[in-house]
């Protein structure tokens, strides 16, 4: 990867200019969040791994992103209380990004070129489901919906991808993230 991901400016979701830089050295789970959208109830389970595993050195970062059937309508501060006032939302959030297409932030042109392929874990491919729905999905390397999952090595490696679907308690991706924190 050309520019570290540490590089790459990005915002709080309260404004302020900001970077991953401030979690070199931890393990950084990178999602695209939405408060409308059917897996939105991931956000308990994101909370939960980001408690167990935090003192260890994990970091969640959630980016809202509505680019998905519209499904991130609200505002910096309406994202941010839902999160807080319906899944007790810790981790840190920041500003609303585009995710794919030519309007994509430089983060997630960074992460897809870095890992462009994602893991499922899933029976039935996310992209399956997607069609069952009558929704054509993106193609690879593309993010294909919200709660696509980008894990982080300490040192800024992009290491693995997970499906939306992936749960963020799946053994799969905790297993991931496990072996992220026993490294030093």
């Amino acid at each position: 990867m050309s520019a570290s991901i540490y590089d790459i400016p990005v915002h709080k979701i309260t404004g302020e200019a900001a970077s991953l830089a401030e979690f070199k050295g931890k393990v950084v789970l990178v999602v695209n969040v939405a408060s409308k959208c059917g897996l939105t109830p991931q956000y308990e389970a994101l909370e939960k791994v980001y408690e167990q595993y935090r003192g260890q050195g994990l970091v969640v970062a959630g980016f809202p992103a509505n680019d998905f059937k519209s499904q991130e309508p609200g505002t910096e501060a309406e994202i941010q209380s839902f999160c807080t006032t319906n899944y007790g939302v810790k981790f840190p959030m920041f500003s609303k990004i585009t995710v794919v297409g030519a309007e994509k932030h430089p983060l997630y042109s960074a992460l897809i070129a870095a890992q462009p392929k994602a893991i499922s874990v899933a029976e039935v491919p996310f992209g399956e489901k997607l069609k069952g729905y009558g929704i054509t999905p993106n193609p690879e390397p593309e993010v294909l919906w919200n709660f696509e999952k980008f894990l982080v090595s300490r040192s800024g490696e992009v290491v693995k991808r997970f499906a939306p679907d992936t749960a963020p308690d799946a053994p799969e991706l905790i297993a991931a993230i496990e072996a992220e924190l026993e490294k030093s």
